[in-house]
């Protein structure tokens, strides 16, 4: 049941809000209660008078027909619109509100006692919902300012000087830190740059020292002394140039020194005498024409006490195509090589750095001047080859196409791939300027000179004189001093009794007869050559034999020919 004196109404204004207490609760305007003795009924509007409906329905929205102007601090009315039209529920006609009049002078405005804020009852329309009601205190705020502002929130906390002292220390503090960090980083740069320095500085100065050969040891000489001391590794070959269109041959060693890295062509004169297969005394030249390749390889290993690894016969029309394989070479010429017609321009003009293609190489490597000495031929045939090893590639593999490019038959002892191997590290030497040919020193007689032993055999080749491997057959010379002729006789015994006769030469005549041995090893096989001869047994002494000859014989005028013994 509704009260009658306070009927239901569904449209009652709610209370306006004013604020918030501090506990979160709603604070209501207050109504203003009418003055003792006027007697004034409570106003359920809010103080608001109701005009007369002038003969229209009820209004269930409790608009008023004629909105006053609010007051001085009076609550907002957001139903106080002009000329909006209603409904009306007893006529079912339309009801529009008429335009307010023109709010009355502020003298006219009755005062107003400021309300005071009350809690609004449990339960009451408009009630704020407990979710809201923990939201932080808030200051009362006018009607035209409705957002809130930081400072109304008793939570927000008010700068503190303590705090900025803390925070200045730790800045302090942390910059500090960074500071000796900083200062302790550089320090170690500066002793690693330094160490950097001292060691570049150490290694500058040894390179320069080294390189300068000023430290012990380091200096080319030295080395190549101190490897001349030892054992040394070489590699030697010999080469055959057939001229086919004159006749006759040259004959070169090839030497490969690995140990010193050092090249070397040694010259080797037709005229010198050599053993052949049976012991027979020949020359060089009969040697290459009469016991071929490996015999007469055979004969100058063991003339000169070194081993032989190869032959290489090079034919002059390949000599050619080799200098036109490599683009010419370049050498300096002693003499003017005339042309092939008479009257017409020489091959090859005298001159330093002469250039020359093949058929002038050939030309130049093969000429000899009537009455010249053989010597002459064969160092211009040694300028050749050196020019040739100067063009060749020192890389095996090129070099084993610029042999296969000749086309050329080859000795079985000394394979494509071989000599090209051979000629790549002669090339290498050449090229840097550690090639040098020398002449093996020959007498008249085709025997070799004193000098011819350590000079050539001994420092190039490496040919010294040593006792004979089991098996191996005695190298015997004869120097005759008899005045009898008797080289011959003599050769004879001794081949005869199984010895290689490796040379003879004519001596000094002398009484008495000799028979020289170097090593004590050879002391029993001089004594067995002494016997062979019919010499006494106190003429076999120990000296010096002749070049590649375990014994020499010295023949004087003691000797009397007979068969052995």
């Amino acid at each position: 049941m509704n009260d009658q004196q306070h009927p239901y109404d569904p449209y009652y204004p709610q209370p306006q809000i004013i604020g918030y207490d501090e506990y979160g609760q709603p604070v209501y305007q207050q109504p203003q209660t009418p003055q003792q003795g006027q007697g004034q009924h409570y106003d359920p509007y809010g103080g608001q008078q109701q005009q007369p409906q002038q003969g229209y329905g009820y209004d269930p929205y409790g608009r008023q027909p004629q909105q006053q102007q609010p007051q001085q601090g009076a609550p907002y009315d957001p139903y106080g619109q002009q000329g909006y039209a209603y409904p009306s529920y007893d006529t079912g006609q339309q009801w529009t509100a008429p335009a307010e009049p023109a709010p009355a002078p502020a003298t006219q405005a009755a005062p107003t006692t400021p309300a005071a804020p009350v809690a609004a009852p449990a339960g009451v329309p408009g009630q704020r919902p407990a979710s809201e009601r923990s939201a932080p205190a808030r200051q009362p705020v006018g009607d035209d300012d409705r957002e809130y502002r930081t400072e109304q929130f008793s939570f927000i906390e008010e700068p503190d000087e303590d705090s900025e002292d803390v925070i200045d220390w730790l800045k302090f503090t942390e910059s500090r830190s960074e500071r000796r960090e900083e200062a302790r980083r550089r320090g170690r740069n500066r002793l690693v740059a330094l160490v950097v320095v001292l060691v570049l500085a150490v290694a500058g100065g040894v390179g320069y020292l080294w390189s300068a050969g000023k430290l012990p040891g380091s200096s080319e000489a030295e080395q190549k002394g101190n490897a001349a001391s030892g054992p040394q590794k070489r590699d030697t070959i010999v080469v055959h140039l057939h001229d086919l269109k004159n006749g006759g041959t040259s004959t070169a060693l090839l030497v490969n020194n690995a140990t010193t890295r050092q090249g070397t062509t040694v010259l080797l004169p037709n005229s010198v005498v050599v053993a052949d297969e049976e012991g027979s005394v020949t020359t060089l030249g009969k040697s290459v024409e009469d016991d071929g390749a490996g015999g007469t390889r055979e004969a100058i290993g063991n003339l000169l006490g070194t081993r032989i690894t190869g032959t290489w016969r090079l034919d002059t029309p390949y000599l050619e195509n080799l200098v036109e394989t490599v683009s010419g070479i370049e050498t300096d010429t002693d003499t003017d090589v005339p042309g092939a017609k008479k009257g017409a321009d020489p091959l090859v003009r005298k001159g330093e750095k002469q250039t020359l293609n093949g058929r002038a190489a050939v030309a130049y490597a093969t000429y000899r001047a009537p009455g010249e000495a053989e010597a002459k031929q064969l160092q211009r045939f040694g300028q050749v080859m050196y020019g040739v090893l100067r063009k060749i590639s020192s890389d095996p593999e090129a070099a084993t196409v610029t042999i296969q490019t000749l086309q050329q038959i080859l000795d079985p002892s000394l394979p494509e791939k071989d000599l090209a191997a051979s000629l790549a590290r002669l090339a290498e030497h050449a090229k840097i300027g550690d090639h040098k040919t020398a002449l093996l020193p020959v007498g008249a007689d085709g025997t070799l000179t004193e000098d011819a032993g350590g000079s050539v055999v001994k420092d190039i080749l490496g040919g010294k004189v040593t006792a004979p491997e089991a098996g191996e057959v005695t190298r015997v010379s004869i120097r005759d001093g008899s005045g009898k002729d008797a080289t011959e006789t003599a050769r004879i015994v001794l081949i005869n009794g199984g010895y290689a006769f490796v040379g003879g030469a004519e001596a000094p005549t002398r009484e008495t007869s000799q028979v020289l041995y170097a090593d004590d090893a050879q002391k029993a096989t001089a004594a067995e050559v002494a016997k062979t001869l019919g010499l006494p047994a106190t003429a076999v002494t120990k000296g010096e034999p002749s070049n590649a000859a375990a014994v020499t014989v010295v023949l004087g005028q003691d000797y009397k020919p007979q068969g052995p013994r």
